[in-house]
């Protein structure tokens, strides 16, 4: 039993491997992954207290689970079978098409990444970019239901969008952003989708794929999670606020149930003094094609000139980025009173369109319209365009210096970007970009339009 056993060196390195290997994983990680989940269970509760809509168990799972139990869903599975019958494919093959999908939508969240990196990053490059301020906030959102499923709806003006909102609800919520392919590029996919963001095709006639997205869509309303869209399916070409596309809210619609969780649409309304990608969108729209071109070295460029500018003191940033958040809709109400889908997507896009902040530079390009024979002209111009707007219940975000200041924050940017020339003149070939600013402000008569 006390024999000495003589071993070579390699096999006794290899025996000491693997007893260390058993140790760590049957004593020491077990150990270490309770001491870290502790920690992260306390901080959770430190954050949950301080949010005004907890982070949800839904939000929290492994990934790993949620596609799973979104790939074994009844309804996806009977989706699955459909697709298999309807295009010859072997039952199998198809139920792996679907799992595949479900991996591709179902995000990982990670409160550290969204609280501890993203807000701070967002509220730091927001105020780099731009001064932000917020504009009305509808009375009714601080009695909201706390057991409901709030969903923002927006008017998407420009990739800053998810930045912005991101920020001025931090205190609130973690939002869940339904975004396009245009994410879908590492590495900005893995901290997107950590962020709980989840991808979603566009314009997919996958009926297999529609249907997976529609039960996840669904599965995170039941359950409560907190999500952010953008009704228009994609960025203004034009910049008004446009119809919706109803397929995210009629995923939400299909799987409501009127005795369970209600759901609250709360409109909000974006607006900027400098749209970051406006000449990209305008474009685009000249082409009558939605399809923006990748301009790498040319947005970089931009980069630099303008962290350059900011270095020597001679850009102080895009003027003002604004939010107005509405009041609320109720799902169950709406729907109570003989509300339809489609309706439903008008009264929340008229909705939004109504909070929607008029800024300075959109302000002037709007009563600059041909042009002005004097500086005194477009001064009363403005002032009456003020005033029809405050009349019809606009939310007028302007500074409270005084018109004069308006009229000089509004100009000014138009000037030297030379889409207006110093005779208060709109440059021919920049008119389709002075136009996009102009079409961001409502007409008095849409302001006012009462909501039904």
């Amino acid at each position: 039993m006390f024999v000495t056993v003589a071993v070579p060196l390699w096999l006794l390195i290899l025996v000491l491997g693997f007893a260390a290997v058993s140790f760590a994983t049957h004593f020491l990680f077990p150990s270490v992954r309770w001491f870290f989940r502790r920690r992260a269970e306390r901080a959770m509760q430190q954050l949950n207290a301080r949010l005004d809509r907890k982070i949800d168990l839904f939000k929290l799972a492994e990934r790993s689970d949620m596609v799973a139990r979104l790939a074994y869903d009844p309804k996806v599975v009977e989706a699955a079978m459909a697709h298999a019958a309807e295009t010859g494919v072997p039952g199998g093959v198809a139920f792996e098409e679907a799992r595949r999908y479900a991996r591709e939508i179902v995000p990982g969240f990670s409160a550290t990444l969204y609280f501890g990196f993203a807000t701070r990053a967002a509220k730091g490059l927001s105020r780099f970019l731009y001064r932000v301020r917020v504009g009305r906030v509808d009375r009714d959102l601080g009695n909201l239901d706390p057991d409901a499923t709030i969903i923002f709806v927006m008017n998407h003006r420009s990739n800053m969008d998810y930045v912005l909102i991101t920020w001025l609800v931090a205190d609130r919520a973690a939002l869940s952003y339904a975004v396009g392919e245009w994410a879908r590029v590492w590495p900005l996919s893995a901290m997107i989708r950590a962020m709980g963001a989840y991808f979603i095709r566009r314009g997919s006639r996958n009926a297999l794929y529609r249907r997976v997205l529609a039960r996840y869509v669904q599965m995170a309303t039941e359950e409560g999670t907190t999500q952010a869209i953008f009704p228009e399916g994609g960025l203004s070409l034009d910049g008004r606020v446009g119809s919706a596309r109803m397929g995210l809210i009629s995923y939400i619609v299909e799987g409501f149930d009127p005795g369970g969780r209600d759901v609250i649409f709360v409109p909000v309304g974006l607006a900027y003094d400098r749209v970051l990608e406006d000449r990209v969108l305008v474009e685009a729209a000249a082409s009558e094609v939605r399809h923006f071109r990748k301009r790498p070295f040319r947005a970089a460029w931009g980069t630099v000139r303008y962290l350059f500018g900011r270095l020597v003191g001679r850009r102080k940033g895009f003027g003002t980025a604004a939010a107005g958040f509405g009041a609320p809709v109720s799902l169950r109400a709406f729907l109570g009173a003989g509300g339809t889908v489609d309706s439903l997507g008008a009264r929340l896009m008229a909705a939004i369109t109504e909070v929607v902040p008029v800024l300075p530079v959109p302000l002037v390009a709007r009563a600059l319209g041909e042009g002005a024979a004097t500086r005194a002209e477009l001064r009363e111009r403005v002032e009456g365009l003020v005033q029809q707007l405050s009349r019809a219940g606009a939310v007028l975000k302007l500074p409270p210096q005084g018109i004069d200041t308006v009229l000089d924050e509004g100009l000014t940017p138009l000037i030297a970007r030379g889409l207006v020339t110093s005779a208060l003149q709109p440059v021919v070939a920049e008119r389709k970009l002075l136009d996009f600013y102009a079409a961001s402000v409502p007409e008095p008569s849409v302001a006012a339009m009462p909501q039904t």
